[in-house]
């Protein structure tokens, strides 16, 4: 009913001279995937993109040295940036991984308040920031709902946009919201869901208003069955109900250098897939 998983054609491996390639994963707690037979490294090698950006790594600062040598993280990526929860362990957790060094990263959107379960990180690089986030899932019982669209949502999108204002902006991670129907399987169950809510997705409308394009949508409107979350229940990723969570989102005059934004459909170890973003020029 749901048809096919989404799965891409690009090609893995390194892009031709004057391509760049980003890729983004929530891998749902680094550690965990680090067990199935280091999957996480070998796709990371596989893949050979110039940056990685990983959600909910859930590792405190004082682990990062033992993940970057179990993974041999250093001699793919000579630049490794974390950004650790100090409000619950165990928990969110963003990070970027680098081939060249970026001119500056910050950690957090500079609100105490909002950056102490460390889901922000920004890399600036010379055409661009590139922003790796892991935004509030309004929670099952929609507890978090307020916060996530009257607080959070309001402080980062003028975050994004006052980065906007000095050079183009790369935002991606997983955004928990699916702004579209097309976005979930089943959008009529879906209604009062967290990412699915009218607020969430009203609040995402007015950041893409404010001079920004989702990449994936706009190169590709009418796709369907282009999912990026699958719950661990009911088969969901085998039958391909999922949702699409996980999103490049970019300033409107950097979407002419955007060449595909895809989703690794294929890539196992976490209940997100990874999806890439590779741009020309």
């Amino acid at each position: 009913r749901f048809g096919k998983r989404e799965v891409s054609t690009q090609p893995f491996g390194p892009v031709s001279e004057g391509k760049f390639k980003i890729i983004s994963w929530n891998v749902n707690g680094i550690r965990s995937i680090l067990k199935d037979e280091n999957l996480f490294s070998k796709y990371l090698r596989e893949e050979s993109a110039d940056v990685v950006c990983v959600q909910e790594t859930k590792i405190q600062e004082k682990d990062v040295k033992d993940v970057e040598k179990q993974t041999g993280l250093k001699d793919l990526y000579p630049h490794i940036f974390w950004n650790s929860s100090v409000g619950k362990k165990g928990y969110a957790g963003t990070a970027i991984f680098s081939k060249t060094k970026p001119i500056s990263v910050k950690n957090g959107i500079g609100k105490p308040e909002h950056d102490i379960e460390g889901r922000v990180i920004t890399a600036e690089y010379e055409k661009f920031y590139l922003v790796c986030s892991y935004i509030p899932n309004a929670g099952q019982k929609l507890e978090r709902l307020s916060y996530r669209t009257k607080e959070w949502d309001a402080v980062f999108f003028d975050y994004l946009r006052d980065l906007n204002s000095k050079k183009f902006v790369i935002w991606t991670g997983d955004l928990n919201v699916c702004h579209q129907d097309i976005d979930v399987a089943d959008p009529k169950t879906a209604k009062r869901c967290a990412g699915f809510t009218k607020e969430e997705r009203d609040s995402f409308s007015t950041l893409l208003a404010s001079n920004f394009t989702d990449t994936f949508r706009k190169l590709y409107p009418d796709k369907k069955n282009c999912f990026t979350w699958f719950s661990y229940k009911r088969n969901a990723r085998a039958l391909n109900r999922g949702w699409r969570l996980d999103y490049y989102v970019v300033s409107d005059k950097l979407f002419e250098s955007v060449e595909d934004s895809f989703i690794r459909g294929d890539v196992d170890g976490s209940d997100h897939c990874p999806i890439g973003l590779l741009l020309k020029n």
